[in-house]
């Protein structure tokens, strides 16, 4: 922490810096969780045949709905080692994933 102040000079830097890691991990754990899924179930398959079936059948909001789970641990770990701004930015993400599992679920 004293580390990116001594660096910037502006502890406003890093505070944004903390929100956007957050959400950048925010959006990538649940990335990886549907990677995870397609490695271990379809992994005969072609990754655009994944995602054409999972459209087709609906299955890919509850797919993601599922693996936005991982960022509730991701959330509890920033919140016990009091990093508020990870947290926010989790929070944020995970509000745009929620975003995203509407519009798949009452429009496609």
């Amino acid at each position: 922490m004293q580390l990116l102040t001594s660096i910037n000079g502006n502890s406003k830097m890093k505070i944004k810096d903390l929100l956007v890691f957050g959400f950048m991990a925010g959006l990538l754990a649940p990335s990886i969780g549907i990677f995870g899924f397609y490695a271990f179930n379809f992994n005969t398959h072609e990754l655009s045949d994944f995602f054409q079936l999972s459209i087709k059948e609906k299955l890919l909001s509850p797919l993601l709905s599922l693996c936005c789970v991982i960022n509730l641990g991701i959330f509890y770990l920033s919140i016990h080692f009091e990093r508020f701004k990870i947290a926010k930015g989790i929070i944020l993400a995970t509000f745009l994933y929620g975003f995203a599992i509407v519009l798949l679920k009452f429009f496609l």
